[in-house]
């Protein structure tokens, strides 16, 4: 049984505009379980950004997105079947400046992996955002994480958050690349627990959100104890557990 966690900071604008908000990154794993737990989950946690991964691809994929924001709270942003899995919701509080979904180049033989990418204003924060899902295979994984750093760089801001499913354990060699250009938000300021797969027994990190530097971390880890969040939900809802994280983004200057 997990131990009540402290609640993060809630979301709010500072007066000289600064924004806190909360981030959730979460492998839902095509919807195939049991979707009402997952937006219990996803509800409970009171993200204002949320970064999937393997979100519906084909039939009516936008359609089950659509319905599973609306179920949480937020609306549809980005990716899905365009971004071959990564998607982005949103809050109503975040104004959405520009999207782009990116499909990575395809090795033949394996999945197509892409990003699904926005650049948003909350407050009088302007932030890039980025989910993905990497690939399983090593030497594929490393380079993708190279394409991930040059996407973030290119959306042409000064703060960004990324997060998703890794498909490795910190130490690797993606894990380290992510980490040498980005900040891991765990090790920065760990809250609740840390091993996000799988649902049922976790004992792995493959799941994670790292941002770029200027954004104060305040809390990141699993929401596992969070008032509101139950853990039945978690087992039935995907079969990753997903990662909630709280930041401060300073005020954009433009």
């Amino acid at each position: 049984m997990a131990t009540s966690l402290q609640p993060l900071p809630n979301s709010r604008t500072e007066p000289d505009g600064s924004a806190v908000i909360r981030v959730l990154s979460y492998n839902i794993r095509s919807m195939r379980d049991d979707t009402d737990a997952l937006a219990r989950v996803i509800a409970a946690c009171a993200p204002d950004l949320v970064l999937l991964q393997e979100a519906p691809r084909f039939f009516r994929w936008r359609k089950k997105l659509t319905r599973l924001a609306a179920a949480s709270g937020l609306v549809l942003l980005s990716g899905g079947g365009t971004a071959a899995g990564p998607a982005l919701l949103c809050s109503l509080r975040a104004t959405v400046e520009r999207t782009e979904d990116v499909l990575l180049p395809l090795t033949p033989g394996r999945h197509r992996r892409g990003l699904a990418t926005a650049v948003v204003r909350i407050g009088g924060a302007r932030l890039g955002v980025l989910s993905c899902h990497l690939s399983l295979e090593a030497e594929e994984r490393y380079e993708q994480a190279g394409l991930l750093l040059d996407r973030v760089a290119g959306l042409g801001v000064t703060h960004a958050v990324a997060g998703g499913d890794l498909n490795e354990r910190p130490g690797g060699r993606t894990f380290r690349r992510l980490g040498d250009g980005l900040r891991d938000c765990w090790t920065a300021a760990p809250w609740g627990s840390e091993y996000t797969f799988s649902a049922t027994v976790p004992d792995r990190r493959i799941d994670a959100v790292f941002v770029t530097e200027g954004i104060e971390v305040l809390g990141c880890g699993v929401p596992l104890g969070l008032p509101g969040v139950a853990e039945d939900d978690l087992r039935a809802a995907t079969d990753h557990l997903p990662v909630l994280t709280a930041l401060r983004v300073p005020a954009s200057a433009t």
